[in-house]
Protein backbone atom coordinates (compact mmCIF):
# COMPACT_ATOMS: atom_id res chain seq x y z
CA UNK A 1 0.00 0.00 0.00
CA UNK A 2 1.22 3.58 -1.25
CA UNK A 3 0.72 4.95 2.40
CA UNK A 4 2.43 2.29 4.04
CA UNK A 5 5.95 3.16 2.07
CA UNK A 6 5.03 7.10 2.44
CA UNK A 7 5.01 6.53 6.40
CA UNK A 8 8.19 3.86 6.38
CA UNK A 9 10.01 6.30 4.36
CA UNK A 10 8.71 9.51 6.75
CA UNK A 11 10.00 7.53 10.05
CA UNK A 12 13.17 6.35 8.47
CA UNK A 13 14.27 9.74 6.76
CA UNK A 14 13.02 11.65 10.26
CA UNK A 15 14.12 9.84 13.08
CA UNK A 16 13.58 12.43 15.70
CA UNK A 17 10.21 13.19 14.29
CA UNK A 18 9.56 9.32 14.75
CA UNK A 19 10.45 9.52 18.20
CA UNK A 20 8.39 12.57 19.27
CA UNK A 21 6.01 10.47 17.66
CA UNK A 22 6.23 7.66 19.56
CA UNK A 23 7.60 5.18 16.99
CA UNK A 24 10.80 3.81 18.43
CA UNK A 25 12.21 1.99 15.57
CA UNK A 26 14.47 4.85 14.34
CA UNK A 27 15.44 6.19 17.90
CA UNK A 28 19.26 5.65 17.77
CA UNK A 29 19.49 7.39 14.74
CA UNK A 30 19.69 10.89 13.37
CA UNK A 31 18.82 12.35 10.34
CA UNK A 32 21.02 11.73 7.22
CA UNK A 33 21.81 15.51 5.98
CA UNK A 34 25.09 14.36 4.07
CA UNK A 35 25.64 15.17 0.19
CA UNK A 36 24.37 11.51 -0.31
CA UNK A 37 21.87 10.99 2.50
CA UNK A 38 20.31 14.39 1.09
CA UNK A 39 20.29 12.70 -2.19
CA UNK A 40 19.18 9.71 -1.37
CA UNK A 41 16.35 11.30 0.37
CA UNK A 42 14.87 13.23 -2.74
CA UNK A 43 15.12 10.36 -4.54
CA UNK A 44 13.05 8.41 -2.90
CA UNK A 45 10.80 11.75 -2.11
CA UNK A 46 10.55 11.80 -5.84
CA UNK A 47 9.96 7.93 -6.65
CA UNK A 48 7.10 8.20 -3.86
CA UNK A 49 5.87 11.00 -6.03
CA UNK A 50 6.29 9.19 -9.13
CA UNK A 51 3.47 7.98 -12.02
CA UNK A 52 3.02 4.73 -10.39
CA UNK A 53 0.81 6.49 -7.55
CA UNK A 54 -0.54 9.28 -9.68
CA UNK A 55 -4.03 9.77 -10.31
CA UNK A 56 -5.42 6.91 -8.05
CA UNK A 57 -5.84 9.69 -5.10
CA UNK A 58 -8.27 11.60 -7.40
CA UNK A 59 -9.99 8.19 -8.31
CA UNK A 60 -10.37 6.85 -4.73
CA UNK A 61 -12.24 10.27 -3.38
CA UNK A 62 -14.63 10.16 -6.65
CA UNK A 63 -15.18 6.17 -6.12
CA UNK A 64 -15.66 6.46 -2.05
CA UNK A 65 -18.03 4.53 -0.91
CA UNK A 66 -17.82 5.01 2.71
CA UNK A 67 -16.33 7.01 5.09
CA UNK A 68 -13.00 5.03 5.61
CA UNK A 69 -12.26 5.27 1.74
CA UNK A 70 -12.57 8.65 2.19
CA UNK A 71 -10.16 9.30 4.96
CA UNK A 72 -7.43 7.00 3.16
CA UNK A 73 -8.21 9.08 -0.18
CA UNK A 74 -7.72 12.16 1.53
CA UNK A 75 -4.26 10.82 3.52
CA UNK A 76 -2.70 10.27 0.21
CA UNK A 77 -3.55 13.15 -0.60
CA UNK A 78 -1.98 15.03 2.25
CA UNK A 79 1.30 12.65 1.92
CA UNK A 80 1.49 14.36 -1.40
CA UNK A 81 1.68 17.53 -1.15
CA UNK A 82 4.07 17.11 1.73
CA UNK A 83 6.11 15.37 -0.05
CA UNK A 84 6.03 18.16 -2.92
CA UNK A 85 7.10 20.33 0.12
CA UNK A 86 9.96 18.38 0.73
CA UNK A 87 11.37 18.17 -2.45
CA UNK A 88 11.68 21.87 -2.51
CA UNK A 89 13.04 21.91 0.96
CA UNK A 90 15.26 19.38 0.31
CA UNK A 91 17.11 21.21 -3.10
CA UNK A 92 16.99 24.67 -1.39
CA UNK A 93 19.13 26.94 1.00
CA UNK A 94 16.65 27.29 3.84
CA UNK A 95 17.13 24.09 5.61
CA UNK A 96 19.71 21.43 5.82
CA UNK A 97 21.76 23.46 2.75
CA UNK A 98 21.60 26.47 4.51
CA UNK A 99 20.53 26.75 7.94
CA UNK A 100 22.71 25.93 10.33
CA UNK A 101 19.92 25.76 13.25
CA UNK A 102 18.70 22.68 11.41
CA UNK A 103 21.08 20.71 12.70
CA UNK A 104 21.45 22.22 16.18
CA UNK A 105 18.39 21.84 17.12
CA UNK A 106 17.52 18.49 15.80
CA UNK A 107 20.04 17.17 17.52
CA UNK A 108 19.71 18.15 20.77
CA UNK A 109 15.89 17.56 20.70
CA UNK A 110 17.06 14.34 19.46
CA UNK A 111 18.40 13.16 22.55
CA UNK A 112 15.86 15.11 24.72
CA UNK A 113 12.99 13.66 22.80
CA UNK A 114 13.76 10.39 24.14
CA UNK A 115 13.57 11.57 27.77
CA UNK A 116 10.82 14.26 28.04
CA UNK A 117 7.62 12.71 29.40
CA UNK A 118 8.82 9.44 29.78
CA UNK A 119 7.97 6.87 32.53
CA UNK A 120 10.08 6.25 35.12
CA UNK A 121 10.12 2.30 34.18
CA UNK A 122 10.55 3.25 30.46
CA UNK A 123 13.77 5.45 31.16
CA UNK A 124 16.75 2.67 31.47
CA UNK A 125 15.03 0.83 27.85
CA UNK A 126 16.07 4.86 26.03
CA UNK A 127 19.72 4.51 27.54
CA UNK A 128 21.18 2.84 24.35
CA UNK A 129 19.45 4.92 22.15
CA UNK A 130 20.76 7.86 24.13
CA UNK A 131 23.91 7.37 23.82
CA UNK A 132 23.98 5.88 20.17
CA UNK A 133 22.42 9.16 19.26
CA UNK A 134 25.39 11.56 21.55
CA UNK A 135 27.54 9.46 19.48
CA UNK A 136 26.60 10.31 16.11
CA UNK A 137 26.28 14.21 17.34
CA UNK A 138 29.76 14.80 15.93
CA UNK A 139 29.71 13.54 12.17
CA UNK A 140 26.18 14.84 12.52
CA UNK A 141 27.38 18.26 13.50
CA UNK A 142 30.17 18.42 11.19
CA UNK A 143 28.09 17.92 7.83
CA UNK A 144 26.63 21.14 9.19
CA UNK A 145 29.96 22.88 8.78
CA UNK A 146 30.57 21.49 5.77
CA UNK A 147 26.87 21.86 4.06
CA UNK A 148 26.08 25.42 5.40
CA UNK A 149 27.78 28.41 3.98
CA UNK A 150 26.98 31.96 5.03
CA UNK A 151 24.44 31.52 6.09
CA UNK A 152 22.06 34.37 7.59
CA UNK A 153 23.09 36.12 11.00
CA UNK A 154 19.92 35.11 12.53
CA UNK A 155 20.29 31.76 11.99
CA UNK A 156 23.44 31.61 12.81
CA UNK A 157 22.52 33.36 16.50
CA UNK A 158 19.71 31.16 16.49
CA UNK A 159 22.06 27.99 16.26
CA UNK A 160 24.58 29.28 18.61
CA UNK A 161 21.86 29.72 21.07
CA UNK A 162 21.04 26.02 21.00
CA UNK A 163 24.50 25.21 20.99
CA UNK A 164 23.98 26.99 24.54
CA UNK A 165 21.49 25.21 25.42
CA UNK A 166 23.16 21.82 24.54
CA UNK A 167 25.99 22.06 26.43
CA UNK A 168 23.97 23.53 29.29
CA UNK A 169 22.17 20.13 28.84
CA UNK A 170 24.89 17.55 27.65
CA UNK A 171 27.67 19.26 31.08
CA UNK A 172 24.95 19.59 33.43
CA UNK A 173 21.25 18.25 32.73
CA UNK A 174 21.83 14.82 31.88
CA UNK A 175 24.15 14.29 34.91
CA UNK A 176 20.79 15.34 36.95
CA UNK A 177 18.89 12.88 34.82
CA UNK A 178 21.22 9.97 35.37
CA UNK A 179 21.29 10.94 39.25
CA UNK A 180 17.72 10.97 39.59
CA UNK A 181 16.52 7.91 37.34
CA UNK A 182 19.01 5.68 38.15
CA UNK A 183 21.37 5.79 34.76
CA UNK A 184 24.29 4.48 35.98
CA UNK A 185 26.00 3.13 32.15
CA UNK A 186 29.85 5.06 31.95
CA UNK A 187 29.01 5.31 27.89
CA UNK A 188 26.15 7.88 28.72
CA UNK A 189 28.31 9.96 30.73
CA UNK A 190 31.40 9.48 27.83
CA UNK A 191 28.73 10.37 25.28
CA UNK A 192 27.37 13.21 26.71
CA UNK A 193 30.94 15.01 26.86
CA UNK A 194 31.52 13.87 23.12
CA UNK A 195 28.33 15.69 22.43
CA UNK A 196 29.21 18.48 24.59
CA UNK A 197 32.35 18.86 23.15
CA UNK A 198 31.11 18.62 19.43
CA UNK A 199 28.11 21.79 20.68
CA UNK A 200 31.21 23.52 21.43
CA UNK A 201 33.45 23.34 18.39
CA UNK A 202 29.91 24.31 16.07
CA UNK A 203 29.45 26.90 18.48
CA UNK A 204 32.82 28.27 18.09
CA UNK A 205 32.48 27.77 14.29
CA UNK A 206 29.27 30.04 14.12
CA UNK A 207 30.56 32.57 15.78
CA UNK A 208 33.49 32.90 13.33
CA UNK A 209 30.77 32.79 10.48
CA UNK A 210 28.67 35.33 11.75
CA UNK A 211 31.37 37.70 11.87
CA UNK A 212 32.59 37.48 8.29
CA UNK A 213 29.99 39.23 5.66
CA UNK A 214 26.53 37.05 5.60
CA UNK A 215 23.70 36.18 3.15
CA UNK A 216 20.82 38.60 4.64
CA UNK A 217 18.22 37.44 1.75
CA UNK A 218 15.79 34.97 3.99
CA UNK A 219 13.19 35.30 1.70
CA UNK A 220 11.82 31.64 0.11
CA UNK A 221 10.38 33.02 -2.65
CA UNK A 222 6.38 34.06 -4.05
CA UNK A 223 7.04 30.51 -5.74
CA UNK A 224 8.03 28.45 -2.97
CA UNK A 225 5.41 30.23 -0.53
CA UNK A 226 2.70 29.34 -2.84
CA UNK A 227 3.39 25.69 -2.31
CA UNK A 228 3.14 25.83 1.15
CA UNK A 229 -0.07 27.69 0.50
CA UNK A 230 -1.48 25.00 -2.14
CA UNK A 231 0.06 21.34 -0.95
CA UNK A 232 0.27 22.30 2.91
CA UNK A 233 -2.95 24.25 3.95
CA UNK A 234 -4.43 23.27 0.78
CA UNK A 235 -5.47 26.82 0.21
CA UNK A 236 -6.94 28.74 -2.23
CA UNK A 237 -6.51 32.58 -1.41
CA UNK A 238 -3.09 34.25 -2.80
CA UNK A 239 -0.46 35.54 -0.40
CA UNK A 240 -1.42 39.06 -1.29
CA UNK A 241 -5.27 37.90 0.00
CA UNK A 242 -4.10 36.34 3.01
CA UNK A 243 -1.98 39.12 3.81
CA UNK A 244 -4.51 42.28 2.70
CA UNK A 245 -7.44 40.25 5.10
CA UNK A 246 -4.53 40.27 8.04
CA UNK A 247 -3.80 43.76 7.71
CA UNK A 248 -7.74 44.48 7.35
CA UNK A 249 -8.18 42.34 10.57
CA UNK A 250 -5.22 43.69 12.15
CA UNK A 251 -6.07 47.18 12.20
CA UNK A 252 -9.72 46.29 13.37
CA UNK A 253 -8.30 44.82 16.20
CA UNK A 254 -5.88 48.14 17.14
CA UNK A 255 -9.04 50.05 16.89
CA UNK A 256 -10.72 47.30 19.09
CA UNK A 257 -7.81 47.76 21.87
CA UNK A 258 -7.64 51.85 21.96
CA UNK A 259 -11.59 51.73 22.29
CA UNK A 260 -11.47 49.02 24.85
CA UNK A 261 -8.17 50.46 26.81
CA UNK A 262 -10.69 53.76 27.59
CA UNK A 263 -13.10 51.58 28.98
CA UNK A 264 -10.83 50.14 31.62
CA UNK A 265 -9.98 53.95 32.16
CA UNK A 266 -6.20 53.11 31.10
CA UNK A 267 -4.30 56.30 28.66
CA UNK A 268 -2.60 52.91 26.59
CA UNK A 269 -3.73 49.44 25.68
CA UNK A 270 -0.35 48.36 27.52
CA UNK A 271 -1.70 50.11 30.54
CA UNK A 272 -4.86 48.26 30.24
CA UNK A 273 -2.68 45.00 29.89
CA UNK A 274 -0.63 45.82 32.97
CA UNK A 275 -3.23 45.48 35.04
CA UNK A 276 -3.90 41.45 34.63
CA UNK A 277 -0.47 40.84 36.26
CA UNK A 278 -2.31 42.41 39.68
CA UNK A 279 -3.80 39.49 39.39
CA UNK A 280 -2.03 36.20 40.16
CA UNK A 281 -2.19 33.57 42.78
CA UNK A 282 0.49 33.06 45.76
CA UNK A 283 3.64 31.51 45.83
CA UNK A 284 1.78 28.63 47.64
CA UNK A 285 -1.00 28.15 45.60
CA UNK A 286 0.52 28.62 42.32
CA UNK A 287 0.98 25.19 41.24
CA UNK A 288 -2.51 24.36 42.34
CA UNK A 289 -3.94 27.20 40.50
CA UNK A 290 -3.50 25.72 37.14
CA UNK A 291 -5.74 22.93 38.32
CA UNK A 292 -8.00 24.56 40.02
CA UNK A 293 -8.55 26.79 36.65
CA UNK A 294 -8.47 23.74 34.29
CA UNK A 295 -11.38 21.95 36.26
CA UNK A 296 -13.43 24.84 36.07
CA UNK A 297 -12.86 25.64 32.21
CA UNK A 298 -13.81 22.07 31.44
CA UNK A 299 -17.12 22.14 33.60
CA UNK A 300 -18.31 25.24 31.53
CA UNK A 301 -17.20 24.27 28.42
CA UNK A 302 -19.60 20.65 29.22
CA UNK A 303 -22.11 23.18 30.91
CA UNK A 304 -22.45 25.07 27.60
CA UNK A 305 -22.51 21.82 25.21
CA UNK A 306 -19.43 23.45 23.07
CA UNK A 307 -17.82 19.77 22.45
CA UNK A 308 -17.22 16.16 23.72
CA UNK A 309 -14.30 16.16 25.90
CA UNK A 310 -12.49 13.23 25.73
CA UNK A 311 -10.62 11.74 28.78
CA UNK A 312 -7.15 12.52 28.29
CA UNK A 313 -5.41 13.09 31.85
CA UNK A 314 -3.07 15.88 32.23
CA UNK A 315 -0.91 17.45 35.53
CA UNK A 316 1.00 20.56 35.71
CA UNK A 317 4.25 19.99 37.08
CA UNK A 318 7.33 22.23 37.42
CA UNK A 319 9.94 22.12 34.67
CA UNK A 320 12.09 19.36 35.43
CA UNK A 321 15.44 20.18 37.08
CA UNK A 322 17.44 18.36 34.26
CA UNK A 323 16.19 21.10 30.86
CA UNK A 324 16.08 24.07 33.62
CA UNK A 325 19.54 25.23 32.35
CA UNK A 326 18.98 24.41 28.65
CA UNK A 327 15.78 25.01 28.11
CA UNK A 328 15.57 29.01 27.77
CA UNK A 329 17.84 28.43 24.61
CA UNK A 330 16.06 26.57 23.10
CA UNK A 331 12.67 25.98 21.27
CA UNK A 332 11.14 24.06 24.67
CA UNK A 333 7.55 24.21 25.14
CA UNK A 334 5.38 24.41 28.26
CA UNK A 335 2.87 21.89 26.54
CA UNK A 336 4.51 19.27 23.95
CA UNK A 337 1.59 17.58 22.40
CA UNK A 338 1.97 14.06 23.51
CA UNK A 339 2.94 11.11 21.39
CA UNK A 340 0.38 9.87 19.34
CA UNK A 341 1.31 5.92 20.16
CA UNK A 342 2.35 4.90 23.18
CA UNK A 343 2.30 7.53 25.23
CA UNK A 344 1.60 8.14 29.33
CA UNK A 345 -1.64 7.54 31.15
CA UNK A 346 -1.26 11.33 32.45
CA UNK A 347 0.46 13.65 30.31
CA UNK A 348 2.61 16.43 31.86
CA UNK A 349 2.04 19.96 31.27
CA UNK A 350 5.58 21.82 32.44
CA UNK A 351 4.91 25.07 34.07
CA UNK A 352 7.96 28.04 34.65
CA UNK A 353 9.19 26.35 38.23
CA UNK A 354 8.92 28.47 40.81
CA UNK A 355 10.35 27.10 44.16
CA UNK A 356 10.46 28.93 47.77
CA UNK A 357 14.32 29.27 47.70
CA UNK A 358 13.58 31.67 45.17
CA UNK A 359 14.92 35.38 46.29
CA UNK A 360 11.43 37.03 46.83
CA UNK A 361 11.66 39.87 43.69
CA UNK A 362 12.23 36.91 41.86
CA UNK A 363 9.05 34.60 42.92
CA UNK A 364 7.20 38.21 42.30
CA UNK A 365 8.20 39.08 39.00
CA UNK A 366 7.63 35.22 37.72
CA UNK A 367 4.10 35.63 39.81
CA UNK A 368 3.22 38.55 37.83
CA UNK A 369 4.42 37.13 34.41
CA UNK A 370 2.72 33.79 35.18
CA UNK A 371 -0.77 35.30 36.08
CA UNK A 372 -4.27 34.17 36.67
CA UNK A 373 -4.63 35.40 32.86
CA UNK A 374 -1.40 33.55 31.01
CA UNK A 375 -2.80 30.72 32.99
CA UNK A 376 -6.27 30.57 31.98
CA UNK A 377 -5.78 32.05 28.58
CA UNK A 378 -2.49 30.20 27.69
CA UNK A 379 -2.17 27.22 29.69
CA UNK A 380 -5.07 26.40 30.32
CA UNK A 381 -7.42 27.12 27.31
CA UNK A 382 -5.30 27.57 24.32
CA UNK A 383 -2.49 24.41 25.46
CA UNK A 384 -3.62 22.43 28.12
CA UNK A 385 -7.38 21.99 27.93
CA UNK A 386 -10.09 22.26 25.12
CA UNK A 387 -7.68 23.88 22.99
CA UNK A 388 -4.15 21.98 21.70
CA UNK A 389 -5.19 19.26 24.41
CA UNK A 390 -8.79 18.29 23.29
CA UNK A 391 -7.82 18.52 19.64
CA UNK A 392 -4.83 16.28 20.36
CA UNK A 393 -6.73 13.36 21.96
CA UNK A 394 -9.65 13.37 19.11
CA UNK A 395 -6.68 13.65 16.12
CA UNK A 396 -5.10 10.34 17.90
CA UNK A 397 -8.66 8.71 17.80
CA UNK A 398 -8.80 9.80 14.40
CA UNK A 399 -9.41 7.47 11.42
CA UNK A 400 -7.07 9.69 9.55
CA UNK A 401 -3.35 8.31 9.53
CA UNK A 402 -1.73 11.51 8.42
CA UNK A 403 -4.29 13.58 11.07
CA UNK A 404 -3.13 11.31 14.09
CA UNK A 405 0.51 12.84 13.72
CA UNK A 406 0.89 16.07 11.65
CA UNK A 407 0.38 18.07 14.54
CA UNK A 408 2.75 16.53 16.94
CA UNK A 409 5.28 18.91 17.98
CA UNK A 410 9.11 18.42 17.34
CA UNK A 411 12.07 19.08 17.08
CA UNK A 412 11.89 22.72 15.80
CA UNK A 413 7.91 22.36 14.35
CA UNK A 414 5.23 20.25 14.25
CA UNK A 415 5.44 16.77 12.20
CA UNK A 416 3.81 17.68 9.27
CA UNK A 417 2.61 20.99 7.98
CA UNK A 418 -0.43 20.31 6.53
CA UNK A 419 -1.62 19.56 10.79
CA UNK A 420 -1.40 23.48 11.20
CA UNK A 421 -3.77 25.67 10.53
CA UNK A 422 -6.23 22.73 12.72
CA UNK A 423 -4.00 22.61 15.49
CA UNK A 424 -3.13 26.39 15.67
CA UNK A 425 -6.48 27.49 14.31
CA UNK A 426 -8.49 24.90 16.25
CA UNK A 427 -6.82 26.02 20.01
CA UNK A 428 -7.37 29.99 18.84
CA UNK A 429 -11.14 29.26 17.94
CA UNK A 430 -11.17 27.61 21.22
CA UNK A 431 -10.33 30.64 23.21
CA UNK A 432 -12.87 32.53 21.24
CA UNK A 433 -15.81 29.56 22.34
CA UNK A 434 -14.78 30.69 26.00
CA UNK A 435 -14.91 34.18 25.63
CA UNK A 436 -18.69 33.28 23.94
CA UNK A 437 -19.60 31.65 27.13
CA UNK A 438 -17.96 34.11 29.71
CA UNK A 439 -15.40 32.32 30.99
CA UNK A 440 -13.02 34.98 30.36
CA UNK A 441 -13.14 38.12 32.12
CA UNK A 442 -13.26 41.58 30.59
CA UNK A 443 -10.09 42.30 31.03
CA UNK A 444 -9.02 38.80 30.05
CA UNK A 445 -11.20 39.25 26.77
CA UNK A 446 -9.79 42.41 26.22
CA UNK A 447 -6.00 40.95 26.44
CA UNK A 448 -7.21 38.23 23.39
CA UNK A 449 -7.40 41.10 21.35
CA UNK A 450 -3.87 42.09 21.79
CA UNK A 451 -3.54 38.10 20.74
CA UNK A 452 -5.56 38.62 17.43
CA UNK A 453 -3.53 41.98 16.55
CA UNK A 454 -0.47 39.61 17.55
CA UNK A 455 -1.68 36.86 15.39
CA UNK A 456 -2.74 38.68 12.48
CA UNK A 457 0.67 40.67 12.27
CA UNK A 458 2.72 37.30 12.13
CA UNK A 459 0.56 36.81 9.03
CA UNK A 460 1.32 39.94 7.68
CA UNK A 461 5.14 39.27 7.95
CA UNK A 462 4.83 35.63 6.93
CA UNK A 463 4.01 36.69 3.28
CA UNK A 464 6.02 39.88 3.22
CA UNK A 465 8.72 38.18 4.69
CA UNK A 466 8.74 35.16 1.89
CA UNK A 467 8.04 37.24 -1.17
CA UNK A 468 10.86 39.31 -0.64
CA UNK A 469 9.13 42.66 0.60
CA UNK A 470 10.21 42.67 4.28
CA UNK A 471 13.95 41.98 5.17
CA UNK A 472 14.53 41.16 8.54
CA UNK A 473 14.69 44.35 10.21
CA UNK A 474 11.54 45.51 8.40
CA UNK A 475 9.81 42.56 10.22
CA UNK A 476 11.20 43.14 13.74
CA UNK A 477 10.46 46.75 13.21
CA UNK A 478 6.69 45.96 12.02
CA UNK A 479 6.09 43.26 15.27
CA UNK A 480 7.38 46.65 17.39
CA UNK A 481 5.21 49.19 15.62
CA UNK A 482 1.70 47.23 14.91
CA UNK A 483 2.11 44.64 17.46
CA UNK A 484 3.67 45.71 20.40
CA UNK A 485 6.40 43.88 20.50
CA UNK A 486 9.70 44.16 22.66
CA UNK A 487 12.54 44.44 20.79
CA UNK A 488 14.20 40.97 21.37
CA UNK A 489 11.12 39.08 21.04
CA UNK A 490 10.15 40.56 18.15
CA UNK A 491 13.68 39.72 16.54
CA UNK A 492 13.13 36.44 17.32
CA UNK A 493 9.56 36.03 16.15
CA UNK A 494 10.96 37.30 13.02
CA UNK A 495 13.75 35.25 12.62
CA UNK A 496 11.60 32.12 13.40
CA UNK A 497 9.41 33.06 10.57
CA UNK A 498 11.91 33.59 8.56
CA UNK A 499 12.98 29.85 8.79
CA UNK A 500 9.38 28.52 8.04
CA UNK A 501 7.36 29.77 5.30
CA UNK A 502 3.79 29.67 5.52
CA UNK A 503 4.08 29.23 9.02
CA UNK A 504 3.06 31.72 10.95
CA UNK A 505 0.08 32.30 8.99
CA UNK A 506 -1.61 29.36 10.27
CA UNK A 507 -3.10 31.13 12.92
CA UNK A 508 -4.88 33.54 11.19
CA UNK A 509 -5.93 31.21 8.03
CA UNK A 510 -7.03 28.64 10.81
CA UNK A 511 -8.94 30.25 13.41
CA UNK A 512 -11.03 32.33 10.19
CA UNK A 513 -11.51 29.32 8.41
CA UNK A 514 -12.84 27.40 11.39
CA UNK A 515 -15.19 30.40 12.62
CA UNK A 516 -16.23 30.58 8.62
CA UNK A 517 -16.96 27.13 8.33
CA UNK A 518 -19.44 27.05 11.69
CA UNK A 519 -21.33 29.48 10.07
CA UNK A 520 -22.05 27.94 6.93
CA UNK A 521 -22.49 24.54 8.52
CA UNK A 522 -25.09 26.12 11.09
CA UNK A 523 -26.47 27.92 7.67
CA UNK A 524 -27.20 25.01 5.59
CA UNK A 525 -28.34 22.96 8.37
CA UNK A 526 -30.88 25.31 10.35
CA UNK A 527 -32.83 24.25 13.19
CA UNK A 528 -30.70 20.93 13.00
CA UNK A 529 -27.76 22.63 13.64
CA UNK A 530 -26.01 21.46 17.21
CA UNK A 531 -22.91 23.32 18.65
CA UNK A 532 -21.29 20.11 20.31
CA UNK A 533 -21.91 17.86 17.35
CA UNK A 534 -20.48 20.29 15.03
CA UNK A 535 -17.25 20.44 17.18
CA UNK A 536 -17.25 16.69 17.26
CA UNK A 537 -16.85 16.11 14.07
CA UNK A 538 -15.25 18.61 13.05
CA UNK A 539 -12.13 17.21 15.54
CA UNK A 540 -12.75 13.62 14.50
CA UNK A 541 -10.94 14.54 11.59
CA UNK A 542 -7.86 14.81 13.14
CA UNK A 543 -4.82 17.42 12.40
CA UNK A 544 -5.74 17.79 8.50
CA UNK A 545 -6.08 21.27 6.98
CA UNK A 546 -9.52 23.49 7.67
CA UNK A 547 -9.85 23.24 4.71
CA UNK A 548 -9.76 19.53 3.57
CA UNK A 549 -12.44 19.32 6.79
CA UNK A 550 -15.13 22.01 5.48
CA UNK A 551 -14.91 20.53 2.13
CA UNK A 552 -16.22 17.22 3.89
CA UNK A 553 -18.47 18.82 6.41
CA UNK A 554 -19.97 20.91 3.75
CA UNK A 555 -20.67 18.23 1.39
CA UNK A 556 -22.12 16.42 4.60
CA UNK A 557 -24.51 19.19 5.59
CA UNK A 558 -25.78 19.80 2.18
CA UNK A 559 -27.03 16.60 1.67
Amino acid sequence: MWLDRFFESYYARRPVNATFIGVHAHDHALPDWSENGAGDALAEVEALLGPAAAGRTGAAAAGAADEDASFAARDERLARGYLRTQAWELRSSHFHRGNPSAYTGEAVFGVMSLFLGVEDAAVAGRVPAAIARMDAIPAFLAHARQNVRRPPRAWSERAEDECKGARALFTEGLPLLAAERGITDPAFTVAAERAASAFAQTQAHLAVERAAPAREDVAAGEEALLLYLRDGHFLDESPDEIARHAEAELRDAQARLAAGAKEFGAGTPDDALAALAAAHPSARGYYVRYQEIWDRARAAAEAHGLVTWKEHPIRYVPRPAWVRAAAPYLYFLPYRSPAAFGRPKVHEYLVTPIEPSMPEAEQRALLRANGDAAITSNHVIHHGGIGHHVQNAYAFASRSRVGQIAAIDCASRIAMFSGGTMAEGWACYATDLMREIGFLTPLQAYAETHTRARMCARAVVDVRLHQGRFTLDDAQAFYEREAGMPPAFARAEATKNSMFPGAALMYVAGTDGLHRLRRQVAEREGARFSLRAFHDKLLSYGSVPVALAAEALLAEASS
